[in-house]
């Protein structure tokens, strides 16, 4: 997986949250609540042939990372048995 194929979310410096791609000069996408930037997150990755999501809480610290398809996800969930 590239580094091109992942976005973080973070919160917005005038509100709002952002969805930004490492090294780039401005955000991919803007969004008033974090749900809405996570969910415009995915699907830039998704579209970009899948990647991963990491999510910030309002510290800027990644609270959470999710890999969008078609990446390959480093810890798959375990099948229960």
């Amino acid at each position: 997986m590239s580094n091109d194929n992942r976005r973080h979310v973070v919160p917005g410096k005038d509100g709002g949250w952002n969805v930004e791609k490492p090294g780039a000069s401005r955000s991919s996408a803007h969004a008033d609540t974090q749900k809405e930037a996570i969910a415009r997150a995915k699907e830039i990755v998704h579209n970009a042939g899948g990647g991963e999501v990491r999510i910030h809480g309002r510290d800027g610290k990644i609270r959470n990372s999710d890999t969008v398809a078609p990446g390959n996800d480093p810890n798959p969930p375990r099948d229960k048995k």
